[in-house]
Order: C-alpha cells, then structure tokens, then sequence
C-alpha cells in the first residue's frame, strides 16, 4: 500500500537535499579558492607580454565582496597596467610587448598619459611595444602613438576628430515631472550644481572648460605631430577627413601598418617556435615583482582611494557606482601609521569628490598620518572637490600634466517635490514643534529667511576650508579665492598656481617618498 510521504518526511528530505547542496558549493569555491591563490605563472625566455586596453580602467580594483577575487572577477586596472610594464622592463625573460587597444575604454587623459610613460620605461630597455588597436580615436590614438609601431587590421575603425565638451543637463525634466531644485553653489564655476539648476552652460563653466580643455587640447596636439612625424596642419587636415579606413590612414601617416593579430604573432616567434610565446596581462599580474628581477628595501605603502566620496565603507553602489568610505580609507591610513615597517606613503587619488563629512574625516587622518611619515599625494585622472580636500594636506601634492584637480566650492541644498506628489497622488501631513524644524522640507520652496539662513551656514564651513587651504599652500585667502569657488584646473596649471607642489606620475611619487623618507 503506498503512503504519502508525512509532513516530517519532506522537511527531512529538503533539509538533506539542502545541505548537501551546500557541502558541494563549499567545495567547488574551496576548488576555486585554491586554484586561484596558487597559481604558478611560467614564462619562458623571449615571451611577448600581451596587454589589453579595453573597457573600464579603474585607478584600482573595486570592492567586490568576498567571492570577487575567487570568482576571476577582478578587473584589470591601471595599477595592473603599470606594474606590469615596470616590470616587463626588468625581465629578461620578456622579449617585448603587444599593446592591444580598443576606443571602448574609460580612460581619462591623465591615466592615457600614465601610460604611455610606462611604455617609455620599456622601450628604454631596448624592447619593443606595439600596438595593435581593432579601433581608434584621438584620445587612444594619443596613448598608440607613443608605442614602436601603431598597427590596425583591415576591418578597423580609425576616427580621427577634435575634442567636443558637453554636459548633460536636467532642469527640463525636473521641471515636467513637477520637481524645483535648491541647490546653493559656492560659486559660479561649480559646473555639477548647474546641470541641475539650468538648460545650458553659464559663461563662468564656458571659460574653465576653454582654459583646461585648451592645454589638453595643445598637448594632444604637440605629441601627435612630434611621435607621427606630422606639423599640426597635417592632423588638423586629417580631422576634418574623420573617418579613415586604416589603408588610409597607412597612407595619411597615422598609422603604421595594416596586419591581423595572428599574422603578427607569426612574424614575431621564435624561427624554432610553432607559435609565439606570450603571457596575458592577467598571468603576468601574480608574477611578483621579485620574480621580474626587483631588488626590495624599505616598504613604501601605496594606499588608493578611489570613486565618488559617501559612507563609511568602500563599495559599488548600483545608481552611483564605485563609492569610497570614509572609514575603509581612514583604516588604511592608520594600518600606515602603526607599521613601523612603512617609512612613508603614497596616497593615490581618484575621485571626483563627494560628501563634505566623509572628505573631512579622511582629511584628518592624511594630517595625522603626514605629522609622522612623508605622504606623498599622487592624484590620477582627477582629484577634485572633495579629491582635492582628502589630499591637500599631505606633505607633497603632485599630479599628471593633464590630471584634473582643483573644484574647490560646495554645493548645498534640497528639493521641493510637492509638483511631483500631487502628480502621483502622494501625500504628507504632520506636526512641526520649534523653529526651523521644517527647513530644507520637499514639500515646499523655503522662505526667503531660510535660504538666507542656509547660505550663510554653507558660507562658514566652506570658508574655514579655504581659509586653510590657504595657510597650507602659503597663500592669502583672498589669493585663494581667485583659484576656488569651482574652478578646476590641470595638474600643470595647479603647479603654476600653487595648488600642487609638482608634476609627476606613481613612479615619480614613489621616489619623493622614499627621499622624504630619507
């Protein structure tokens, strides 16, 4: 006769069909784990490193959460790409390297620049680097140029154009979904508050952009004319054509070569090789810098901060991507302090800035830190705003010719939402006891009172930042002003104006250190 199993029966059956499903999990990540953490990369005597520019670039690997590093998830990064050529140059085991490269990067300028100094490095050596891209634009065209030979296959897309500034702008759709911003800025150059409260550019955001995008625009210019062997009426000539199949730009001197990966991979291996020997960027990023011929003495620590400053931990938030936490950075800071092994620190930073508390928090401990060891602040693609307030009081502030830096202003303020709850049928009702006790409410515009009330709040805490901003660069406040209330700035001009105290990339960073620690 048969019986339905009982109600006890099947929790036993899931319980153990649960766990053993678990067990199994464990195992393979445990698999997984040791596999990952002991990898062996052999490399044989005259193997090409293969780099691959494509996609993100981050300054650094992102939080990912525990499994992240078991699973192959992290990304390669910038600090990836420059280990990795240093230490191409110092092992006689690499023969050379294939730069691969593709137009679909995140890069900004100062990070392309970074990087074509790393390939110097190499080539001073006496090896060769290559690039080979499946398609072009200027600003990558900027990083290939600097390579022995700039390669394409037939079918690639070379676009060659000048640089166009815009900015996405959303007062219109806030104003049709019933939404009016209040957004103090301090000041008239703090272009994120404007995409808010306006339609277009204001004149102030009109001019900083000229006068930044101008030298980059210069600089970009010079290095291709210098390394392509062209005056600047050949490029200018060459953007205005645009659109370039790569026998023609062979032709009009951009580029060197038509010829597919695999063909040359057979020009470059061994005459008793069937194939080229190469090791991928991945591989090559576990062989340690020992094993690539470095001699090791006393630890200089890099500590990076990275992303748009908020919170207490770093992380990547689905709407604002990566974030940087005031607590993740200030741990790290301090784990410099205590180790009497770190004889100074690099602090690398790359963000756009963020929360004002968050910024301070980590600024204070840079102080703590740089009371007791030389900080050196190597700023990467930009370092603004609130990157410029985490970094400002390190011992020395360096950053790349084309870093962007500077922004230092505030924005403050609220939303009145009451246009767009009426629309969908939302509503608040409540009690208020005391004064002020609904200022910055989103379900009205405040009073001409308030607003006066905030500014002049926001007004006080931005100036005692300027006001020390000012006595750490040896510079009066009023001077001081003339450089702030938004305005940003390449890392050359901020040399020229005083907000940094040189030029230089990670390299050059580590090596102030190490004297400062001296």
């Amino acid at each position: 006769m048969h019986r339905e199993p009982s109600f006890l029966d099947r929790l036993v059956r899931t319980t153990l069909v649960n766990l053993v499903s678990f067990i199994v999990f464990i195992a393979v990540i445990g698999g997984i784990a040791y596999f990952a953490l002991n990898k062996d990369t052999k490399i044989e005597d005259g193997t090409w490193l293969v780099l691959d520019l494509y996609g993100d670039l981050h300054e650094y690997h992102t939080p990912s959460g525990p499994l992240g590093p078991l699973m192959g998830g992290d990304e390669l990064t910038l600090q990836d790409m420059l280990d990795n050529l240093g230490k191409a140059a110092m092992d006689d085991r690499i023969a050379g390297v294939i730069f691969k490269m593709s137009s679909s990067n995140s890069a900004g300028m100062a990070k392309l620049q970074e990087l074509r100094q790393a390939v110097d490095k190499v080539q001073a050596v006496g090896k060769p680097v290559y690039a080979w891209a499946d398609a072009l634009t200027a600003r990558t065209f900027y990083l290939a140029s600097g390579c022995d030979s700039v390669l394409m296959p037939d079918g690639g897309y070379f676009d060659f154009r000048g640089i166009s500034v815009q900015l996405p702008y959303i007062r219109g759709v806030l104003d049709k979904l019933g939404i009016k911003p209040h957004l103090h800025k301090i000041k008239d150059y703090k272009a994120a508050a404007e995409v808010v409260m306006d339609k277009q550019m204001s004149d102030a955001v009109k001019e900083n952009v000229r006068w930044r995008y101008g030298e980059i625009w210069e600089e970009v210019l010079n290095t291709l004319a210098a390394e392509r062997g062209l005056d600047r009426a050949q490029l200018v000539e060459a953007m205005e054509y645009a659109e370039f199949t790569t026998r023609e730009a062979v032709t009009a001197g951009l580029i060197d070569e038509t010829v597919y990966m695999q063909d040359l991979a057979e020009r470059l291996k061994g005459e008793k090789d069937d194939r080229l020997k190469t090791v991928s960027h991945g591989a090559y990023t576990d062989v340690s810098w020992e094993d690539a011929g470095l001699k090791t003495g006393d630890t200089v620590a890099v500590v990076h901060a990275q992303g748009n400053i908020g919170g207490r931990e770093n992380r990547v938030d689905p709407m604002m991507g990566i974030m940087m936490g005031h607590e993740s950075i200030v741990r790290e800071l301090q784990r410099c302090r205590y180790d009497e092994d770190v004889k100074a620190v690099v602090f690398r930073v790359d963000s756009g800035g963020g929360e004002s508390l968050a910024s301070d928090l980590m600024s204070h401990e840079v102080d703590k830190l740089s009371q007791v060891k030389p900080v050196v602040v190597s700023m990467v693609d930009v370092a603004a705003s609130g990157g410029y307030y985490i970094a400002y009081k390190g011992t020395k502030i360096m950053a790349g010719p084309m870093t962007v830096t500077g922004s230092i202003g505030s924005i403050n303020g609220f939303f009145n939402m009451k246009g767009f709850y009426d629309k969908i049928g939302f509503t608040k009702d409540g009690i208020s006891f005391g004064p002020n006790a609904d200022l910055g409410s989103d379900m009205r515009d405040p009073t001409d009172e308030e607003w006066q009330r905030h500014s002049e709040a926001h007004y006080i805490t931005f100036n005692e930042w300027l006001q020390d901003v000012a006595d750490r660069r040896g510079m009066t406040f009023e001077h001081a002003q003339t450089l702030a209330h938004g305005r940003t700035w390449t890392g050359t001009q901020a040399l020229d104006n005083g907000l940094i105290d040189a030029v230089g990339n990670l390299d050059d960073a580590i090596a102030l250190a190490m004297e400062l620690a001296e």
